[in-house]
C-alpha cells in the first residue's frame, strides 16, 4: 500500500503545473495554495581574506630568480673575457635552454653540427661552473658517464637544472672550457 500511495503522490506532483510568474503563492477560495514559482537562488562567495578587494586575485609570491653570467671562451683584444648575462626562474629551465633563449653561444664548431639537441647523448654542451655550483642540481648519471675523467666543475648544459624552485643566487658559467692536464 505504501508503494501505491507514493506512486499516486508522485503522479499528482508530476501533473501539478508549476507557474513561472513572479507573483507570490496565493490562497484560493477553496483554501488551497497555488504553487510557488521557481526562483533560482544567487550564490555569493566571500573572499578568504578580508583585506582583498572584490574580484582581485591574490598576488602570487615572486618566484626566486637565478642570475647567470656566461664568460666567453676566449679573451678579447684587451685581454678581458666577454661576459653575457641572463636570468631564469629557479628550478624551471635547463642551462642549455637559458643559453639558447638568450642567444648565448654554447657549442664549438663541431657541436653546432653534431649536437643531439639536448638529449644528453653527445657531450658537446660542456660548460664549467666557476661559481654557484650549489645552486644547480647534482650531476646526473648521463653527466657522470660523459664527464668521468673531467673536473667536478664541468657540467653538460642539457642536464643542468638552474636552481630548485626555492633558492636564488648567482651562477658563473665558463662557456667551452679548455681541458688542462
Amino acid at each position: 500500500m505504501a508503494a501505491t500511495s507514493s506512486a499516486s503522490v508522485a503522479a499528482a506532483l508530476a501533473s501539478h503545473p508549476f507557474t513561472a510568474s513572479a507573483s507570490s503563492s496565493r490562497v484560493s477560495a477553496s483554501g488551497h495554495r497555488a504553487p510557488r514559482p521557481f526562483r533560482a537562488a544567487t550564490i555569493r562567495c566571500s573572499s578568504a581574506s578580508p583585506n582583498l578587494s572584490q574580484g582581485a586575485p591574490a598576488p602570487a609570491p615572486p618566484k626566486p630568480q637565478i642570475e647567470l653570467e656566461f664568460v666567453g671562451p676566449k679573451p678579447g683584444a684587451d685581454g678581458s673575457y666577454p661576459v653575457d648575462r641572463a636570468e631564469a626562474a629557479s628550478g624551471e629551465k635547463l642551462l642549455r635552454d637559458v643559453m639558447n633563449e638568450n642567444k648565448i653561444e654554447l657549442y664549438a664548431a663541431y657541436g653546432k653540427v653534431m649536437n643531439c639537441g639536448g638529449g644528453g647523448s653527445c657531450g658537446t654542451c660542456i660548460v664549467e661552473i666557476l661559481d654557484g655550483k650549489e645552486i644547480l642540481n647534482e650531476r646526473t648519471n648521463t653527466e657522470n658517464r660523459y664527464l668521468k675523467k673531467k673536473p667536478e666543475s664541468w657540467r653538460l648544459a642539457c642536464q643542468t637544472i638552474v636552481g630548485n624552485k626555492e633558492n636564488s643566487g648567482k651562477v658563473v658559467v665558463q662557456r667551452l672550457p679548455q681541458w688542462k692536464k
